[in-house]
């Protein structure tokens, strides 16, 4: 982490979307700019909402959770089964393994500027009984075999006993 570049070119930014002043709220939609209406209460509801931006990521993967996600799809490492972008509340996880409660996020730059936010998220998920496993861009990047090994560690110590 301590790098503060851009994310590369192609790659998922989690920065906001549209025009200057709209940020993302926590379900991925757009908050209205100062002095625009607020939604018509015919809009979709947030889980409708969260349910279109998961289906949205799932389509535009970060160079480093696509790598993760070819090691985990299919059961691919050690039967574990996991999904990929999982509406979990009014967040979104990168990968979620429900059963056993573990969701690993794949944290690029920028959330070097979303600390406050990431812990929120982050204490919101456990109050759900779930444990979040950080995983950089860099780590992916530098040796994938260890991330399968360290998240096949996590699901052993995570997965119901007599499993």
């Amino acid at each position: 982490m301590g790098l503060s570049s851009p994310p590369p070119a192609g790659g998922r930014s989690d920065s906001p979307l549209g025009e200057p002043g709209e940020g993302l709220t926590r379900a991925g939609t757009r908050s209205p700019s100062p002095g625009s209406a607020a939604p018509s209460p015919t809009s979709p509801r947030r889980g409708e909402v969260t349910r279109a931006r998961a289906r949205a990521l799932r389509s535009n993967m970060a160079p480093a959770e696509v790598i993760v996600w070819e090691m985990l799809r299919a059961g691919r490492l050690n039967g574990w089964k996991f999904a990929r972008q999982v509406p979990i509340g009014p967040y979104i996880a990168d990968f979620a393994a429900r059963r056993e409660k573990l969701i690993i996020e794949i944290d690029g730059r920028s959330h070097e500027q979303t600390y406050d936010r990431d812990q929120r998220r982050e204490a919101y998920l456990v109050t759900l009984g779930y444990t979040v496993l950080h995983i950089t861009n860099a780590d992916v990047a530098r040796d994938s075999d260890s991330i399968a090994r360290h998240i096949d560690h996590q699901m052993r110590l995570a997965a119901p006993k007599g499993l």
